[in-house]
């Protein structure tokens, strides 16, 4: 009888060996599988940050639900605001599958937010001053989410690959939504138009951070060469950002509006958008929960938390 030897059995070496020639042959990693602590560990890190900042990323809008300036766009900013609690829910189930083995939860989760230790995503400490924000969030930040999210759509985590599926197809609607909210300021008065353009000016360095910095160097941090490995997602930083700036910048222009920059161009030589760096250091203050709205973001999360905990205790109690 021929010999076997059981998985269980293997050295580390040999059962990353095996983790590694899955991954290479497309294969989908579940919870229960045997998986490297880098891999686990980044997987926690991703999609915990994702997860919240689904979850921090409707507060801006959630602001505009009374403001709105009617009742249609009143129901469709609230269906918006709906959703992305709901996809943070459905993140941080998945995050929550990956961190059973180290004894953690969900609550954990959100403890590490309120402590620091988990950073949400820069665009979402930024301010909703008027109306054109709300329409440029639905328009350009959530279109920058889909072009990060579809590139992980095939990711080698099985569960986090689905969850995607679901999100991005959402998304789109909430894209569509922003720019509706855009079109009919565009096609208002000159005041209107000011307003999208203001929109713009404000938000543009926030959007040009969205993708993250395009290595190390910059801001002495980044995990891209890690998921890139793991085939957690297939392009870096820098190629999703050339991505939105191929997809949006002849819709801004269409529109009439000025980019913040003026040295932007396409260079066809390199085949590239050629743009003015942001303000990194700016950006390592903002993820440090030092953005102009962190502050009153983190503390209407925490009053959220600490009035609602009844909820969780009840359900907990066993029969």
């Amino acid at each position: 009888m021929e010999n076997t030897i059981s998985f269980e059995q293997l050295s580390e070496e040999a059962k990353y060996e095996h983790f590694m020639k899955r991954i290479e042959a497309g294969d989908k990693i579940e919870a229960e599988d045997w998986m490297p602590d880098d891999y686990r560990m980044t997987l926690i890190k991703l999609i915990s940050m994702h997860g919240i900042s689904e979850i921090m990323g409707a507060l801006p809008e959630k602001e505009w639900v009374p403001k709105a300036p009617s009742l249609k766009r009143k129901l469709g900013i609230m269906a918006k605001v709906q959703d992305e609690m709901g996809h943070g829910q459905l993140l941080l189930r998945v995050a929550e599958d990956l961190m059973k083995p180290l004894g953690k939860s969900r609550e954990n989760i959100i403890q590490d937010l309120l402590s620091g230790d988990l950073k949400f995503h820069n665009v979402f400490h930024m301010e909703a001053k008027t109306w054109g924000d709300a329409g440029l969030i639905g328009w350009l930040v959530d279109g920058a989410a889909i072009i990060s999210q579809t590139n992980m759509l095939d990711a080698s985590y099985g569960p986090y690959a689905r969850a995607l599926k679901r999100i991005c197809a959402e998304e789109v609607f909430h894209a569509q939504h922003g720019e509706a909210i855009i079109m009919a300021l565009a096609e208002g008065t000159d005041e209107q138009k000011a307003m999208i353009q203001d929109s713009l000016d404000r938000w543009w360095e926030a959007l040009l951070m969205f993708f993250g910095p395009a290595d190390a160097s910059t801001t002495g941090t980044s995990k891209q060469d890690t998921t890139i490995k793991y085939r957690i997602r297939t392009k870096t930083n820098e190629e999703l950002r050339q991505d939105f700036f191929t997809k949006y910048i002849p819709r801004v222009l269409s529109l009439g509006l000025k980019l913040p920059d003026e040295t932007m161009h396409f260079d066809q030589e390199s085949g590239m958008w050629q743009y003015k760096q942001p303000d990194w250091s700016k950006f390592k203050q903002i993820i440090k929960n030092n953005g102009p709205k962190s502050k009153d973001r983190l503390r209407l999360r925490e009053i959220s938390c600490s009035n609602n905990k009844w909820v969780i205790d009840a359900l907990s109690v066993k029969a």
